[in-house]
């Protein structure tokens, strides 16, 4: 049995070169939902995965989100 995965949030750095990157997950409150995956860049705008709970917000902007969560075992 392995152990429980827990989510640890940090906030975006919106000036940072790369505030995310592909496989990160993406909140706009800390441990709020929706929570999205991010699945590619497209200028400031990030494609997120399609499987999740509003599959026509696909294509979101950046600044929409604030968060930025990591698995950590």
């Amino acid at each position: 049995m392995s152990a429980p995965t827990a989510l640890e949030w940090e906030l975006l750095d919106h000036n940072a070169a790369h505030p995310v990157r592909s496989g990160d997950l993406v909140s706009a409150d800390a441990g709020g939902l929706p929570i999205y995956r991010v699945l590619g860049l497209e200028g400031r705008a990030v494609r997120l995965d399609p499987a999740q709970e509003h599959p026509s917000a696909a294509v979101m902007p950046l600044d929409a989100f604030r968060w930025r969560g990591r698995l950590c075992a």
